[in-house]
Order: C-alpha cells, then sequence, then structure tokens
C-alpha cells in the first residue's frame, strides 16, 4: 500500500515551508488510497523542546490533516538504530573517527582541491585507537565509502527512482565518509531516517528538493542493510519576497504567528496552492 510521511524536527515551530510539504505529502496519500504517517524527529536532545512537538500537533491539526497514531517518536527508539548501526559495524563498515569538527574542516581545506572536496577517513592503527578509547577521547562513527563500495563490488549499480527526475544513479561519494553516530547526539539523521522509513512501510518519501543530496547516502544505507528502497519526490521549496526559501534559521514567519494575526487555515491552503 502507498504509504507517505511527514517527519518534522521538534527544534522551532512550523513555517509555510512546513505547510506545503506536510500538505503535498497528504495530498499524495489520500489521492492514492494510501497512509499518511507523522513522524517525529527528535533525537537531538540538545535542541528539540517539548513545546514545539506541542505545537507541531496543534499547527496540522489546524490545517486540517490527519494522520495515524501513535505517532513514532525517534527518541523513544534507539534501540532500532542501535541495531543499525551494530550491524554495520559487524560488517566493517564503520570506523571510529577522533577528529574535532575543526580538524575535519582542515583536513577538507588541505585537499588537492580544497574546500570543494569532502572528507574521506580511515581507522586509526590499532594501537593509537586503544590509547584514545583508554583517554575517553570523544570519536564519531563514520561510514567507509571504501568498505561499502567493496561490499557492494562499486557504485555503478545503485540507483533510485525519483518522480521528478526519472531513474537517478547514486553517487554516495559526493558525502564523504558521513557520520552515522556521534556521543552528544546519537545516531545521525541519515541512519535514523532510513531505518525508520523501511520500519514503518514507507514507499513514497515526499520532502523538499533541499533533502535531494541526501538521497544518495540514505540509499546506499538502504543496499548496506538490505532495506527497502522507496520511491523519492522532492518537491519545489518556497520562498519569501526576498528569494529566500522559508527555514526556520531564518526566523520564517510562523503558522502560529498566522493564526494569531486571523488567517484561517482555509486562506493559507489556498495561498499553498491546496484549495
Amino acid at each position: 500500500m502507498f504509504a507517505t510521511r511527514f517527519a518534522p524536527s521538534p527544534t522551532g515551530y512550523l513555517h509555510r515551508g512546513h505547510a506545503f510539504s506536510a500538505l503535498t505529502a497528504s495530498e499524495a496519500a489520500r489521492a492514492a488510497g494510501g497512509r499518511f504517517v507523522l513522524r517525529i524527529e527528535d533525537i537531538d536532545a540538545t535542541r528539540c523542546r517539548p513545546e514545539f512537538e506541542a505545537a507541531i500537533f496543534e499547527d496540522l491539526a489546524w490545517l486540517g490533516l490527519a494522520w495515524e497514531t501513535p505517532v513514532r517518536r525517534q527518541s523513544e527508539h534507539l534501540d532500532d538504530y542501535q541495531a543499525a548501526l551494530s550491524r554495520l559495524e559487524a560488517d566493517g563498515l564503520l570506523y571510529r573517527c577522533f577528529r574535532t569538527r575543526k580538524e575535519v574542516a582542515a583536513a577538507i581545506a588541505s585537499a588537492p582541491h580544497g574546500a570543494t572536496e569532502v572528507f574521506r577517513g580511515a581507522p586509526l592503527p590499532a594501537d593509537e585507537e586503544a590509547r584514545r578509547l583508554a583517554a575517553g577521547e570523544p570519536f564519531a562513527w563514520r561510514l567507509s565509502l571504501d568498505a561499502a563500495s567493496r561490499k557492494l563490488g562499486g557504485f555503478g549499480g545503485l540507483t533510485f527512482t525519483d518522480e521528478g527526475e526519472g531513474v537517478v544513479s547514486a553517487r554516495p561519494e559526493l558525502g564523504g565518509d558521513v557520520v552515522l553516530a556521534r556521543k552528544d547526539v546519537g545516531v545521525a539523521y541519515h541512519l535514523a531516517v532510513t531505518v525508520d522509513d523501511a520500519l514503518q512501510g514507507i514507499t513514497h518519501v515526499i520532502r523538499g528538493r533541499d533533502l535531494f543530496e541526501a538521497t544518495h547516502v540514505q540509499r546506499l544505507l538502504q543496499a548496506l542493510l538490505g532495506l527497502p528502497e522507496p520511491t523519492y519526490r522532492h518537491h519545489r521549496l518556497l520562498t519569501g519576497p526576498d528569494g529566500r526559501r522559508f527555514a526556520k534559521r531564518d526566523r520564517a514567519e510562523t503558522l502560529r504567528s498566522l493564526r494569531e494575526r486571523g488567517m484561517s487555515a482555509a486562506d493559507l491552503r489556498k495561498e499553498l496552492g491546496f484549495d
């Protein structure tokens, strides 16, 4: 059965861009007679807040959306992500990276082509790694593209289907050796979302164009973990009068603010093309 989802992080209040994405996914599920799933991506305990999560439910209900219950909260399913991480580790696909973010940035900048390169690393010698672990130094688990390529026999046959682009050759090497877990945040976005989509039976991932590049890495993780491959749709991004896309970090006007100044849900839906 067709199933799609809207998966916000409770790190701020929703804005028009979120409304457009949620409505796009919900309408796709309605048209297909399928499932619309709401997922709360709250693994970043340093930034997520209960009040923002409560506001998500309030805003989506105001828009007239309905979703399956119970809602999956990532923070309640850390064992699922740890199981996937342990499997990747057992397959020799991960390595501990002790570099700080500053050191990683410096390594990228010093690469032959400068800052256009991505980070590629390798496991430390066993004795040095043991010394650092004994000293309690923090580290991140990174996915080794070299090891992943060996396991799959290269990335040449790795593809994904996007409703707008057709069959796309996946190029996970564009992201470098991505972080899949770290001490301060725990499991990283790429792994959590890939596991969740599989466990929730998501057949169609509908999300903004800004996440198109993330699909390359997530498709690799699906292949490595033997997970089903959904179809993708990356919709256009809404922009404000200044031409910039709506974003939390730019303090885009929130749905709460629109509601408080008298805009109705029907008016917003019409503005967004869902009348």
